[in-house]
């Protein structure tokens, strides 16, 4: 005889499902209509750690259809900023680049995934929209406002580190890294500024330049300001095991 099982059951049994918002151009390259993209990397660290990857089109109506169906949200950088106007900006810098329907759409999703508590990693172009959600503002170009800052764009390959960063004792990164002071690589222009309320800076760089953001109040919230999938170090690796593991928890609560 069959044992008929739940949709509920075989959810819970699986592997956690991850939602990550795809990238997005108007065209030219590999179409002249507009496409969507998203770096192989991203996929394969969370298949890697355990996850099921659930690539999401900017589609404003589906948030909350998307929401029933991951267990974590992992929102990806770009070659792009987050629009100064959110932050409550008067201006905005020469250098800054919008996409404003994949901002959006991050937004929706981001808020609709803190307001369920579903584990959320932001990473690079990530972390930065996290902290704008969570109530910060945003460096619009590191050079205008650091002083004698580090090479944040750094010059040689992203699977090389760039630079280290240092980890505030007994925050979550600290708990997941077991280290205080880490390589990483980078490439941003743009940075974490004022904080929200109750975020907790969890990382900087020699230069002050904000790493890493947390927030205790959810069950996984971390933004790094870095690029994790490329594993220059440990560290990484137990970023996205420690954001699996969450996500496990999530989809058997």
């Amino acid at each position: 005889m069959m044992t008929q099982t739940s949709s509920a059951g075989v959810r819970a049994s699986g592997r956690p499902v991850i939602g990550i918002p795809l990238d997005a151009e108007d065209g030219g390259g590999y179409s002249k209509m507009p496409w969507y993209a998203l770096r192989k990397n991203y996929v394969e660290s969370v298949v890697a750690a355990g996850g099921l990857p659930l690539l999401l089109p900017h589609e404003p109506s589906l948030v909350d259809e998307y929401l029933d169906r991951i267990d974590g949200l992992l929102v990806p950088g770009g070659a792009f900023d987050i629009d100064p106007a959110m932050f409550g900006a008067k201006t905005r810098h020469d250098t800054v680049v919008l996409k404003e329907g994949r901002t959006a759409f991050e937004v929706a999703i981001t808020r609709g995934a803190l307001a369920r508590d579903l584990p959320v990693l932001g990473i690079c172009g990530g972390q930065q929209l996290l902290h704008v959600v969570l109530g910060g503002t945003l460096i619009q170009h590191i050079p205008d406002e650091i002083d004698s800052p580090l090479a944040h764009e750094q010059p040689n390959p992203r699977t090389e580190a760039g630079h280290s960063v240092r980890v505030a004792p007994g925050s979550l990164l600290h708990r997941i890294t077991g280290a205080l002071e880490f390589p990483v690589n980078s490439a941003h222009h743009q940075a974490a500024k004022a904080s929200g309320p109750d975020v907790v800076i969890s990382a900087i760089a020699t230069d002050g330049v904000i790493e890493a953001i947390e927030h205790p109040a959810y069950r996984f919230c971390l933004g790094v300001q870095w690029h994790p999938e490329y594993h220059i170090s440990d560290a990484d690796t137990k970023v996205f095991t420690a954001f699996l593991q969450a996500a496990s928890e999530s989809r058997l609560s």
